[in-house]
């Protein structure tokens, strides 16, 4: 019998602006209206339930999304007292979109728009994830390398500043961030294409997009 694919039991939460490219290249806009000044505390999203999609299955494209944004990131997940008891490798999918302050829910929660790896890596020392590189490809091409050690905040201070203000529940996962390319994009796919994750110590997370045909 093949195991149950592992699924998140909390709520997922994303963070923005939280790779220095990325962050750089919004720096200019940041002093605009209506914030007029860099956010002070991590900027979060959340991936609904609906989204969650286990590795090995497919991803559908709504009618009418000739294409969509592919983000690799790693999901730390919360145990009892707040503490991370593991990381989880995810694809946080999107439909493209401009505006990274305020993401419409309507870009990020489609359904089936977060693929989740199929386990969950024990962590113990926070600082041996500094050093982890994320690989992704697209039909076997590489087309981005993500270091961790690119991070605004680290995974320790990240964790602290967000528990700070909202306590992280046995279950629910924070995903570190996602970077952008040079430009500033994030790598697209559309339906045919086959999107896999991977990362020194986790199983590869793999998922195929298709079109929805009804």
């Amino acid at each position: 019998m093949n195991p149950i694919p592992y699924l998140p039991a909390g709520t997922v939460y994303g963070t923005l602006l939280n790779f220095r490219r990325e962050h750089a290249l919004w720096a200019p806009r940041m002093h605009e209206a209506p914030y007029k000044a860099p956010p002070q505390a991590p900027v979060l999203y959340i991936k609904t339930a609906n989204t969650f999609t286990p590795s090995g299955h497919p991803i559908t494209l709504p009618r009418g999304v000739a294409e969509v944004e592919v983000c690799a990131s790693v999901g730390l997940v919360a145990g009892e007292g707040g503490a991370i008891v593991g990381a989880v490798l995810c694809n946080d999918v999107a439909i493209p979109h401009e505006s990274y302050y305020r993401p419409p829910v309507k870009f990020r929660n489609v359904d089936g728009f977060f693929g989740v790896g199929d386990g969950v890596r024990p962590v113990g020392d926070l600082s041996s994830l500094a050093s982890l590189v994320l690989e992704l490809r697209v039909d076997g091409v590489m087309r981005q390398r993500t270091a961790l050690a690119d991070l605004v905040r680290d995974v320790a201070t990240l964790w602290a500043d967000v528990n700070a203000f909202q306590s992280m529940r046995p279950g629910d996962v924070l995903m570190v961030g996602t970077d952008c390319l040079d430009d500033g994009t994030r790598p697209r796919v559309k339906a045919g294409d086959s999107v896999e994750i991977t990362a020194t110590g986790f199983s590869p997370l793999v998922n195929h997009f298709v079109q929805e045909t009804v």
